[in-house]
């Protein structure tokens, strides 16, 4: 029999449904996995009793000929972004160690409530600030490929959804949540090979998940391909009266309206994104994919998005100052940590006191800066300059894109401008880190749906990703460019087994 652990969401899902095998040998085969992975650090907290506690019930639904849900005995991994009732919730921070919530995500109980079950809490950036998985209290997570030059260097696996992208690249789970505030599922799906879709602004519930920047964060699904990615959108997605951003509109059957077919469909092409010193692989890689395109039967067109270049500062804005509030909940008063000033430090005994130490020791270095960073461009005298300036550079950055829409269906760009790098290698330059953003922030800034699919492998023998985007609402003509893309990609390359 094929090794449960290669299959995807859809083909367990299926294979469940007409008996090839149980849920709980599904559990078993991928909770093996994860326990003999230990090296990848993908996991904070394993729960490998959830994963069977679900499939049990699963297997149960089946004997007894009831519906089994669109994520029927598929276990997944949870992003410890969500809250999950009774396990700990951190935001991979110091600060929220040992927190374990009274309640469950909208997300993560859609989930659970389609048949899905949990594997664990996966690894990410410290409160979801970082591109490349360095800055988790946790430790780094490791990407499970390789260079080709017979080098072991450790690779980032992306960020801040890092523990998602390497559990599902290294089979540790077929799919797993992702939050994308600025690139943070496109971003480290393209690095690992898989596929992940950033949905429109709303589309799935921000209840019970740790903020970053309200106006941006937005669940998605990562997984080995564009059908598994529909799937558990459809479970994830929905309209949530908690959440006052929630889209209160039906959600779509995305899997059955999945096409190849591009027929009379226009892919717009970016001037703008054409950077000088533009990475050759990345180059060929747009370039191919705009091929591919063809093929399937798509116009290709060019557009311009004018403001592009503005985007990255405007973001670095905008997030920050959201983060700086949202933040501030974090005071050693009410939950997580509490740290007391050291008495030699000559510190005193006061509430501000506490404040101080509680978030000097919680919060990492690069929390802390962005922290700084939005409560200096929303001081008295720098709100007008920076931050309502950044505002209304993100309404231009929206603007660009609705012009384009009316010359095009659908975006196509690289996800990012290099394959993944070491780590450690852009850690202490906090500027080349955020380059890695600058293909995913102007579809965040804008609120639209964007995926990355894998295109193919560069010279170093590191999978890159293509990006499409699409209209507000329209996921389905994402997934669909997706699927394209894939159909003519062929992408199968895995990583060796080395943990």
């Amino acid at each position: 029999m094929t090794d449960l652990t290669d299959l995807g969401v859809a083909a367990i899902r299926d294979g469940v449904a007409k008996g090839d095998f149980t849920a709980v040998e599904v559990a078993e085969a991928f909770n093996a996995n994860v326990a003999a992975a230990a090296a990848l650090n993908a996991f904070i907290v394993t729960t490998p009793e959830k994963a069977i506690e679900a499939a049990q019930a699963t297997d149960a639904r089946r004997a007894a000929g009831q519906p089994l849900g669109k994520m029927g005995g598929v276990p997944i991994g949870m992003k410890d972004l969500f809250a999950t009732h009774g396990v700990q919730t951190t935001a991979a921070s110091h600060i929220l160690e040992g927190f374990t919530p009274e309640y469950e995500s909208t997300v993560s109980q859609n989930l659970w409530n389609a048949g899905a079950g949990m594997l664990g809490k996966l690894n990410l950036d410290q409160f979801a600030m970082g591109s490349s998985n360095e800055t988790s209290y946790f430790g780094n997570v490791i990407s499970p490929w390789r260079r080709n030059d017979g080098g072991n260097a450790a690779l980032a696996p992306g960020g801040s959804s890092g523990g998602s992208s390497t559990a599902v690249a290294a089979r540790l789970a077929p799919a797993a949540t992702g939050t994308d505030t600025g690139g943070s599922i496109r971003q480290p799906a393209a690095f690992t090979g898989i596929s992940g879709i950033k949905p429109t602004y709303g589309r799935c519930s921000r209840w019970g998940i740790v903020a970053f920047a309200s106006s941006l964060d937005q669940a998605g699904p990562m997984a080995r391909d564009v059908r598994d990615c529909a799937i558990m959108l459809e479970a994830m997605a929905g309209f949530d009266p908690k959440d006052a951003t929630s889209l209160d509109l039906p959600v779509p059957q995305w899997e059955a309206g999945l096409s190849g077919d591009l027929s009379g469909r226009r892919v717009g092409v970016p001037a703008e994104y054409r950077m000088d010193g533009m990475d050759a692989d990345v180059a060929a890689s747009w370039d191919q994919g705009i091929a591919w395109l063809k093929d399937a039967g798509a116009e290709i067109v060019e557009i311009s998005l004018p403001h592009t270049k503005y985007a990255l500062p405007a973001y670095y804005i905008i997030a920050p100052a959201e983060a700086s509030s949202n933040l501030a909940r974090y005071d050693g008063v009410r939950y997580g940590l509490r740290e007391l000033p050291a008495k030699e430090s000559g510190g005193g005994a006061g509430l501000q006191d506490m404040y101080a130490a509680t978030r000097a020791a919680g919060f990492g270095a690069e929390v802390k800066r962005r922290i700084m960073i939005g409560t200096y461009v929303l001081s008295a005298g720098f709100y007008d300059a920076y931050y309502t300036q950044a505002q209304k550079v993100r309404t231009l950055i929206a603007q660009d894109f609705n012009s384009a829409f009316s010359a095009c269906d659908v975006i196509l760009a690289p996800t990012a401008p290099t394959a993944a790098f070491g780590l450690g290698e852009k850690s202490d330059d906090p500027l080349a880190m955020y380059l890695n953003d600058v293909f995913a922030v102007p579809a965040s800034l804008a609120g639209l749906p964007a995926m990355s699919v894998p295109a193919g492998l560069n010279r170093e023998g590191l999978p890159l990703g293509l990006q499409i985007i699409g209209k507000a609402f329209d996921e389905q003509g994402v997934l669909n460019a997706g699927l394209a893309i894939e159909q003519r990609a062929r992408f199968s390359a895995r990583p060796e087994r080395w943990w």
